[in-house]
């Protein structure tokens, strides 16, 4: 069973409902947005400080509801997450005592521990999320982009333009960092049922142990060095963005072919796309990661009933041989 047909058959039902909670969410993201354009403009032109208090109050409105119906969607996502990780523990404990693992089978013993204990636990996390997640930020970006474009084509069109390097980078490097994840699963796995184990040789399983963990040790700083590079790349272009709408929109003021309440509005819109941006790649991130960690407790699974493994497919992920 593939990850998304397992999010399918165990949360149909729940996906529903956070479907239109994040609709409704991700529609009211503009409304902030051609509030602030409306007071800075109001000042300008009319200096009636009574609408521009209108104007904050209904503000203040926006802000409440957005952010009230975004808590119970968090909720209700965490409360479907859990439930999955329960379902995730159950299936897990039945096919082990279906096969009665024994003390002798100290790898199996090593990877249901890992398994029951930690490895549920992101895979269940992400199921909870998994359409709203991509929905609220595809959603957010859309909306937000539309207002840009409404505001100025040529500015919007200008700074949109430098995500394009984005799909460029984010990608390889995402593909280099699940590889490793897959790597680090399994080298965690190996130490485990080592430890479970024992061994009258000592020196030889610690020696082995210390192989493991150092290798353990190199793939997290490879993870964390191409993760953090990533984030350094978007920040870049998200700061780039900015520049560019200041440039341009600044000209458009001075040409009297923009209000500044447009550009306020442009700079902060602009500001808004790179955190549902970022908690897109998060998500594509997330979801290799979860696809990886999800494929290693099915293949898990199967070897405790007894299936034997695709043909091609190596138990030992590529990185973790020692």
């Amino acid at each position: 069973m593939g990850l998304f047909r397992y999010v399918a058959v165990t949360s149909w039902m729940h996906q529903l409902p956070l479907v239109a909670l994040t609709v409704t969410v991700f529609l009211l993201e503009v409304v902030p947005l051609e509030l602030q354009r409306r007071v800075v403009n109001d000042v300008v032109k009319t200096r009636q400080y009574s609408t521009v208090v209108l104007l904050c109050a209904i503000y203040v409105g926006a802000v409440l509801v957005q952010g009230g119906i975004k808590l119970g969607l968090n909720i209700y996502r965490a409360w479907v997450g859990e439930r999955a990780t329960r379902d995730l523990r159950r299936r897990i404990c039945a096919s082990i005592d279906a096969t009665a693992v024994t003390s002798a089978l100290a790898e199996d013993q090593g990877t249901a521990v890992s398994m029951i204990v930690a490895e549920v636990e992101p895979v269940g996390g992400f199921i909870g999320s998994s359409v709203s997640e991509p929905l609220m930020q595809i959603g957010v970006l859309a909306t937000v982009v539309a207002y840009i474009i409404h505001l100025d084509v040529w500015m919007g069109a200008a700074a949109l333009a430098l995500f394009a390097p984005q799909f460029v980078f984010v990608p390889l490097m995402q593909h280099a960092m699940n590889r490793r994840t897959g790597a680090r699963v399994w080298l965690l796995r190996q130490i485990g049922a080592g430890v479970i184990a024992g061994c009258h040789d000592h020196e030889a399983r610690h020696s082995v142990d210390a192989v493991r963990i150092d290798r353990v040790f190199h793939l997290n700083m490879r993870i964390f060095q191409l993760k953090f590079t990533m984030n350094f790349l978007m920040n870049l272009c998200s700061h780039l963005q900015i520049i560019i709408a200041l440039l341009i929109g600044g000209s458009l003021v001075l040409q009297g072919d923009l209000e500044i309440g447009g550009i306020i509005a442009f700079i902060s819109g602009v500001g808004r796309l790179n955190d549902p941006w970022g908690d897109l790649v998060n998500y594509f991130r997330e979801v290799s990661l979860t696809r990886v960690k999800f494929d290693l407790l099915t293949t898990a699974v199967r070897q405790f009933a007894g299936e034997p493994l695709a043909a091609g497919l190596s138990p030992t992920p590529y990185g973790a041989r020692e």
